[in-house]
């Protein structure tokens, strides 16, 4: 489990294309410097299991490979990454960590397009386009996972019948110390949803089937 609190601004070095999957290879000194062969890192909200990070040479330069599924590409933005991209990485949360976001699962549930940025003297304001699908899932000052960086919602535009979308707003360190702070209007984003607002779905749709079902097989049953 991830929190969103992107520690280190990785770099794509190289990237193999495979039958149904990718192999990128990433450099980010600060999370392989306790990584191994399958650990979890998370690049760009993206959570991928090393697979070679046990090599002295790899070590040095600070490097990591891991595969991306064609799950993961399909659902991301992965596949839009190219050779000397920049890239957010995290690692999993200790079990005694601070949570210092919000739980971040790594599973991509979309991308987002970004369509506007409004820059002021302290923070920037940037509105991102969103699947309809997600819409519902995402409420103004909740939380909302963004190419892996969580961040507050600070508005939400609903066009009825049209495109949905939300704003959040950018600190100087967020600008600073992640992806979001270069990314124009026209850049797809991975956009991950509060977990825990699909669980209530969830058990409140089952809720509503069985008393549905409860409701069918007494009906018409003498008191």
């Amino acid at each position: 489990m991830f929190t969103g609190i992107i520690e280190e601004l990785g770099e794509i070095v190289a990237i193999e294309a495979l039958p149904d999957a990718a192999r990128l290879t990433v450099r980010g000194p600060l999370v392989t410097s306790d990584a191994g062969h399958g650990a979890s890192i998370a690049v760009n909200g993206v959570c991928l299991t090393v697979i070679d990070a046990t090599g002295s040479q790899a070590l040095e330069r600070g490097e990591f490979t891991a595969d991306v599924m064609a799950e993961s590409l399909k659902r991301s933005s992965l596949g839009d990454l190219a050779v000397g991209d920049r890239v957010n990485l995290e690692r999993p949360m200790a079990a005694d960590g601070r949570f210092g976001g919000h739980i971040v699962q790594g599973h991509v549930d979309g991308t987002g397009t970004v369509l506007q940025r409004t820059a002021s003297e302290h923070w920037e304001l940037v509105r991102i386009a969103l699947p309809g699908a997600l819409a519902r899932y995402v409420v103004e000052k909740g939380s909302i996972t963004v190419d892996g960086i969580s961040l507050t919602v600070s508005a939400l535009h609903d066009a009825p019948g049209g495109e949905a979308s939300f704003t959040v707003s950018l600190i100087p360190a967020t600008l600073a110390q992640t992806t979001l702070g270069v990314k124009q209007a026209g850049a797809r984003v991975n956009l991950e949803v509060d977990v825990i607002a699909k669980y209530t779905e969830r058990l409140l749709n089952r809720a509503d089937t069985a008393a549905h079902d409860d409701h069918d097989l007494t009906e018409g049953v003498p008191a």
